[in-house]
């Protein structure tokens, strides 16, 4: 079977954003694709088992626009990073832009992206966030993470972190090709080590719906990112290990000298017990460290799908409306 190839896709996760979805469509069609009438394209909305009506507003653009819309339905609530891969596996344009539901993102920087792409060979393209038109928690939260992925993994990580981006089809296959069970994107994005152009701009504020991203989501991203691509936390106990076996035995030789030399010794239950306390839960952070490390070993030898695809709609090149389960 023939593939017949774009210019670029436009890979576009959706999860409980019923109120963006027609806006950040319009937004897109008006301002990029009817704009950039010299590249083909495609836009690969995913919907990533939202339980609102997104699906159903996904269903009537395609309907408005069959041969511009290939709308996959989940079977299930993966998660962003694997909605995004089915859509770069979908994809068939000559590089993928992934862009957010929320319409945060300016989508006109897509004509930048596309120009440093095809005219000046950048296989890689970041639009970084340079500030946020947010609260203080997330624009707090989001510093420290991305300040320590960045000291810890990658010195090439945007200051602000990024989710705007375009890679060329070399990259992409790269990305697929060697896929983690608990995968960090941004982070494959930047290990390929293909050239890279980065776009500053302000990150708008959400003018609808309510964001996703909770807290234990961003804690595990987090974690994923360091045990993917730093040797720090193995390092971290190491070093620890070495530094309180160190303490243990300085203070091991002081009880000892003030015994033999001194009626003014340490005793009682109280020095005991904060010990015991003490070690014991640092034993337990070191297990748990330990723990990250055999679940994610676990959980790639499961080799299990990223994720499910319950339907597919898209028009083939005779025109007809194809459904694939």
């Amino acid at each position: 079977k023939t593939v017949k190839l774009v210019d670029y896709s436009i890979v576009i996760p959706v999860y409980q954003n019923e109120g963006s979805i027609e806006a950040t469509f319009k937004a897109l069609k008006e301002n990029v694709i009817d704009i950039n009438l010299q590249y083909t394209t495609e836009v690969i909305f995913i919907d990533d088992g939202s339980t609102d009506n997104s699906f159903e507003i996904l269903m009537n653009l395609y309907e408005a626009y069959p041969e511009l819309i290939i709308v996959i339905k989940l079977t299930r609530n993966f998660g962003t990073y694997p909605a995004i891969i089915a859509g770069y596996e979908k994809a068939k344009g000559k590089c993928v832009i992934n862009i957010s539901a929320d319409l945060q993102e300016p989508p006109e920087l897509i004509h930048d992206m596309l120009k440093y792409h095809f005219k000046d060979n950048y296989n890689i393209v970041i639009c970084n966030r340079e500030s946020r038109d947010e609260g203080v928690y997330r624009t707090v939260t989001s510093k420290i993470f991305y300040s320590v992925i960045k000291k810890l993994c990658f010195p090439n990580m945007p200051s602000g972190g990024f989710d705007f981006s375009l890679i060329g089809n070399r990259v992409k296959n790269e990305i697929l090709h060697d896929l983690e069970a608990d995968f960090f994107l941004q982070g494959k994005i930047l290990w390929t080590g293909y050239k890279i152009k980065y776009i500053p701009y302000k990150r708008r504020k959400r003018e609808s719906g309510k964001s996703q991203w909770t807290f234990p989501k961003k804690l595990k991203w987090f974690i994923d990112s360091l045990m993917s691509y730093s040797f720090f936390p193995i390092r971290f106990m190491s070093a620890s290990g070495i530094f309180i076996s160190l303490i243990g035995f300085i203070y091991a030789v002081v009880v000892f000298v003030q015994r033999i030399l001194s009626d003014d010794y340490i005793f009682g239950w109280a020095p005991i017990v904060i010990l015991i306390l003490v070690l014991s839960g640092f034993q337990m952070l070191m297990l748990g460290i330990i723990g990250e490390y055999l679940w994610r070993t676990l959980s790639q030898t499961r080799n299990r799908p990223k994720y499910l695809i319950d339907d597919i709609i898209e028009t083939n090149n005779n025109g007809k409306n194809q459904l694939t389960k």
